[in-house]
């Protein structure tokens, strides 16, 4: 350990005297193993940029900690806004690092549509859990990827593992079907539900809630308190309504709150009974191989969508092709053949 941070007080050294303008990539890595919190965040800036020259490094980079990762437990968050997400975070995390653990917080924020770039600050609603020197924060746009999960944010989840962080706790955005892709990168799910959500609850019924392995009945304080325990019976019975987990695991219903920061042991014994569960029975690792295919396959998909549209004829074609369909002298299906086409480079010739 000792000979650990003294590599990386000289790789601070060097760039600090101007010997270096920027760290190598082997450098990074380093700084990174070493648990340096700065050199994790710019190593997640470098793996969320789009430029031709920041691809390879970063792909250099995940080569070298990728036999470093995976041994952290990933945790998906969501939960219609207001439920109190964020607060839960901060509360949770700080328990999870008094128990001695290191905890990494992915926030994902809704993009703006002008600037694209995040637009709630998470990290600045978690001041105390920011400030704690075993954890870490990185708010990330979200950049209209489906599900509210930054395109990324899988390889973020390596990279702070590779940075010794063994919860990594995922916010997503707000609540809807597409919200469910974050459960194809964490090991367990968890909805954070209030009493008397109404219409909001139904909708996490239609939605995710069949795939939660923890549900959070939020806020359980005060007033509220008896409110959070009917519904949490009420929620106890639905779920009993929903298909069987593929990982046999029966889903649990327990109150918390996180202002008072109770409930939060209910909650890390629930994920670590399922944690053990899940390795017993051989799911916890067959999950993981199941990921790594599906994100294979959606980021060949992203990479081939922003190909086809980056194309000059393409662009030139497509606007001719929404004038026509607008003009009802072509249909959708068509067009889209058409452009298809011509992207594969059949010598179909523009008319």
């Amino acid at each position: 350990m000792a000979r650990s941070k003294q590599k990386e007080k000289q790789i601070i050294d060097r760039i600090k005297e101007g010997r270096s303008r920027s760290e190598t990539t082997d450098e990074l890595a380093q700084l990174i193993l070493s648990g340096n919190r700065s050199a994790l965040a710019r190593a997640i800036t470098l793996i969320e940029s789009t430029q031709e020259a920041d691809l390879s490094k970063a792909d250099a980079l995940m080569r070298i900690l990728l036999p470093h990762s995976g041994n952290s437990f990933r945790v998906g968050i969501s939960g219609v806004p207001g439920a109190g997400k964020s607060t839960f975070i901060e509360s949770f995390g700080l328990s999870m690092i008094q128990a001695g653990k290191k905890v990494a917080v992915l926030a994902v924020d809704p993009s703006s549509e002008t600037g694209k770039g995040s637009i709630l600050g998470d990290k600045t609603r978690m001041n105390e859990l920011a400030s704690n020197s075993n954890a870490f924060i990185r708010p990330s746009p979200s950049s209209g990827a489906l599900g509210g999960v930054a395109r990324k944010t899988r390889e973020a989840i390596f990279l702070c593992e590779s940075a010794g962080y063994d919860l990594i706790l995922i916010e997503t955005v707000g609540v809807g079907q597409s919200e469910t892709a974050v459960h194809s990168m964490v090991d367990f799910f968890v909805l954070i539900a209030l009493a008397g959500a109404g219409d909001e609850l139904q909708g996490i019924k239609r939605g995710i809630m069949e795939m939660a392995d923890l549900v959070v009945m939020n806020k359980a304080d005060g007033d509220n308190l008896p409110r959070a325990k009917a519904a949490r019976m009420d929620v106890q019975r639905a779920l009993h309504f929903f298909p069987e987990l593929p990982s046999g695991w029966i889903p649990e219903v327990t109150l918390a709150s996180s202002l008072e920061r109770t409930g939060l042991d209910a909650i890390a014994d629930s994920m670590n009974r399922y944690q053990h569960h899940c390795k017993t029975n051989g799911y916890f690792d067959l999950h993981r191989k199941e990921q790594s295919r599906w994100w294979l396959k959606e980021t060949i998909q992203h990479a081939l969508v922003d190909l086809f549209f980056a194309q000059e004829n393409i662009q030139t074609e497509l606007a001719q092709r929404e004038e026509q369909i607008i003009a009802q002298q072509q249909s959708v299906s068509e067009a889209a053949r058409y452009l298809i086409d011509l992207f594969k480079g059949t010598g179909i010739n523009p008319k």
